[in-house]
């Protein structure tokens, strides 16, 4: 399990590396048909590349698959979008997916903490795409996991209720990314305390969330278990998802000491789990 990922599962190098018949020619009949229906145009440029790197078969091309995590976004150079999730996910049985905040297509203007709401917005209107049938059976972003500044305290309040109304029947919850490290890392350090899910004033927005029903998603990484631990002590009527499990670190400072950091990693998150239940995604993760 060491070298497998979330996206090496989903076996994205058959799609890219050896085309429409090659990739589907070893699935049941409704499989390759509902595989042939969707599939959109090979990627090309750098994504294509990267895809040709590995060559996977399907496994279990029937077992029906809600994709918990994943991002949508158009940048320069770089769009992932309804056509390039459905390509990715075509000789798989996904059947939901959960949309989780990346940043993506904020409002250019208004109320800087009402920004985030512009995402929320755009999400919404791939998921009506999907639902409408049109694009295959694989109903994308069923669930949204939209943004907040959870430090503005209460004065969040109207910013959940600006995200709900935007996605009235998708709008699941928020993630707060605290996932803070020092570069090399990270290109750079996030914003906020070292410490953010301990702040104050984050916790009183943090309050908010299980009043309108809301879940938190904790992104974290393993030098900052512990912090998540006392979160959930603190509120234990939130339901949080751990990210990525704890995000146990192997670059930078932490190249070459996998061993050291699992040592440090294990007990943080068996003590994390002790008394506690967790949604955990597992997207991303290397620990086997």
């Amino acid at each position: 399990m060491d070298d497998i990922t979330r996206r090496t599962f989903f076996g994205r190098a058959a799609a890219g590396a050896l085309g429409a018949a090659a990739a589907t020619a070893g699935l049941p009949g409704p499989m390759r048909a509902r595989a042939q229906t969707r599939r959109t145009a090979a990627p090309s440029g750098p994504r294509a590349d990267w895809l040709a790197l590995t060559d996977e078969a399907v496994l279990e091309p029937e077992l029906p698959i809600i994709d918990p995590h994943h991002h949508l976004w158009d940048r320069p150079g770089n769009r992932y979008l309804l056509d390039e999730l459905l390509e990715d996910t075509n000789t798989h049985n996904v059947r939901q997916t959960v949309f989780v905040e990346c940043s993506s297509m904020y409002r250019a203007d208004g109320p800087e903490e009402l920004r985030v709401v512009g995402e929320t917005e755009f999400v919404e209107g791939v998921a009506a795409m999907s639902a409408s049938g049109q694009y295959g059976e694989t109903r994308v972003a069923t669930g949204i996991v939209g943004s907040a500044n959870l430090r503005l305290g209460d004065r969040v309040a109207p910013v959940l209720e600006a995200q709900l109304a935007a996605s009235p029947q998708r709008f699941r919850g928020v993630r707060h990314r605290a996932a803070w490290a020092e570069p090399p890392v990270v290109a750079r350090r996030s914003s906020g305390p070292e410490h953010l899910l301990l702040d104050p004033e984050f916790r009183r927005g943090y309050a908010h969330l299980r009043p309108y029903g809301l879940t938190f998603e904790g992104w974290i990484y393993h030098t900052h278990i512990a912090d998540l631990a006392d979160l959930a002590d603190a509120f234990p009527d939130t339901t949080i998802i751990f990210n990525h499990l704890g995000g146990p670190i192997g670059i930078g400072p932490y190249a070459g000491r996998r061993d050291e950091v699992f040592e440090v990693w294990r007990p943080a998150v068996t003590e994390l789990a002790d008394g506690r239940t967790w949604w955990r995604r597992w997207a991303e993760s290397r620990w086997s």
